[in-house]
């Protein structure tokens, strides 16, 4: 039942590690932070990246982090092993580049597997350009489709869900928005590929939170959500519903609506400014679940139903601001 999976971003839990590990040199290991992260009141779940978060032998890294009563949702791919991924991953001009890229992530996916996970989120940050006449659009196309195609035929059980971005690291990001990536999903073809939806990105794409998760829904496969928040000018990573409460609360109902069962992650950055990590992930989860209960008054309401089927606005916004305020 949609509420009741929460999952977050491991790295968020080396926040203030000097507190957490006095005298400590260097970064917490990925184990250290799921020890931090299982203190979460509520958290159920963690999402790795491959490689960074998964050594050898994924499956004795999964039965730990069970010792600890967290599950792993998926892991999500990093292409930074080869600094020559900086100009692209699965659109590389060099084809030996671009197989390392497509290799690692079916090794991803293995690990995945056996970690006892079905889902690979790929975020393709690096596949992009940065100037006119940099890049012929084709060919990025073409090599973009093509290995997608090869790494969702790799394991046809494990699902992969592309997160798109408009932008960063790359100028241009060619998976930019959802027509986009709806448009891609479309032409790869393959039954186990879906999207992954940020709110942050979903923002600064200039898009509806809410409609693009009904879209999603009608066109492809909703695999993951990823809960943040921030100004919609770059992907701020700030606590869930910090600043588009509204918003926030219409993509639940809408996601009530479509019948999105799967976990909530959260995809914020309190390492950023030395926020308590523990204490901001209970907090993005007391507030997603009160969301949650006003999402699902706000369904059985006649009078919503109404002003939304005459798209009437001042109706609208007095019954959700009441549900949300009181009154």
């Amino acid at each position: 039942m949609f509420g009741q999976r929460f999952a977050t971003r491991l790295n968020s839990f080396a926040s203030r590690a000097e507190r957490a590990w006095p005298g400590q040199k260097g970064k917490p290991t990925p184990l250290q932070m799921a020890e931090r992260a299982a203190r979460a009141q509520g958290l159920t779940d963690l999402d790795l990246n491959y490689p960074d978060h998964v050594d050898d032998d994924p499956g004795s890294l999964a039965r730990r982090l069970a010792g600890m009563g967290l599950g792993v949702n998926g892991l999500a791919m990093r292409y930074y092993t080869n600094p020559a991924f900086r100009l692209g991953a699965f659109t590389n001009p060099d084809p030996e580049v671009r197989r390392e890229a497509i290799d690692l992530t079916k090794r991803g996916i293995d690990a995945a597997r056996a970690m006892g996970a079905r889902l690979m989120t790929i975020w393709l940050g690096q596949d992009g350009w940065d100037y006119s006449f940099q890049a012929d659009y084709g060919r990025l196309w073409a090599d973009e489709i093509e290995a997608i195609r090869e790494v969702a035929e790799h394991d046809p059980e494990c699902l992969v869900s592309i997160e798109y971005k408009p932008n960063e690291p790359r100028s241009f990001s060619l998976l930019s928005d959802l027509s986009t990536t709806l448009l891609a999903l479309a032409e790869v073809g393959t039954a186990n590929l879906g999207v992954t939806f940020d709110f942050a990105h979903v923002l600064y794409a200039g898009e509806t939170p809410a409609w693009a998760a009904a879209m999603i829904a009608r066109k492809s496969r909703l695999l993951g959500v990823h809960l943040n928040d921030g100004y919609a000018k770059r992907d701020d990573g700030l606590m869930v519903g910090a600043v588009h409460l509204q918003a926030t609360l219409e993509l639940i109902w809408q996601l009530e609506r479509d019948g999105y069962d799967g976990p909530i992650y959260f995809d914020t950055f309190p390492d950023l400014t030395g926020l308590d990590p523990v204490a901001e992930c209970e907090a993005n989860i007391e507030t997603v679940q009160r969301l949650i209960a006003v999402a699902r008054r706000l369904a059985g309401d006649d009078e919503l139903a109404t002003a939304l089927a005459a798209q009437d606005a001042v109706a609208s916004q007095r019954i959700v601001n009441r549900a949300l305020m009181g009154g």
